[in-house]
């Protein structure tokens, strides 16, 4: 199978809303996926041949990178694109300049947690009740990764 990465841009945004959707409990609008396009912002989604399989948005603001928004569509989770989105990130971030990658992740969000614990990033926080959860709020593990 073919995998491609292209820029995301706004005029693609339309195509990723669902899998925006698909992935979190309270996803992005998009009017704020669109404020996170160009200038400081950076991403790319992955396509198959026929299918968009999954896309990252960064930030990099003088030598830090943080990961803003990660999705896999739900067809696709399991498989390792996760891993593969991952590194593209890294690998765009260093290109940028990045000195140190950051990133937050809900504390009940295991898969995730260990994808970016193997990819060499460690919690460095907890912000305490930051998500809104199906009941209540869930804490945000703020991890780091140097470069």
């Amino acid at each position: 199978m073919s995998l491609t990465f292209y820029p995301v841009t706004i005029n693609n945004v339309g195509e990723l809303m669902p899998i925006e959707n698909d992935c979190h409990s309270h996803p992005w609008s998009e009017k704020i996926f669109k404020s996170c396009i160009g200038e400081r912002y950076f991403g790319h989604y992955l396509k198959d041949q026929n299918n968009i399989i999954g896309f990252y948005i960064g930030e990099y603001i003088l030598g830090e990178a943080t990961l803003m928004d990660i999705c896999i569509s739900p067809t696709y989770q399991g498989n390792g694109y996760g891993k593969h989105i991952l590194n593209h990130y890294t690998k765009e971030a260093r290109l940028l300049g990045a000195e140190k990658l950051l990133l937050e992740v809900r504390a009940k969000n295991i898969s995730a947690l260990m994808m970016y614990i193997n990819d060499g990033y460690a919690e460095v926080a907890r912000r305490t009740g930051y998500y809104p959860s199906a009941i209540g709020y869930e804490d945000a593990i703020v991890m780091q990764r140097a470069l």
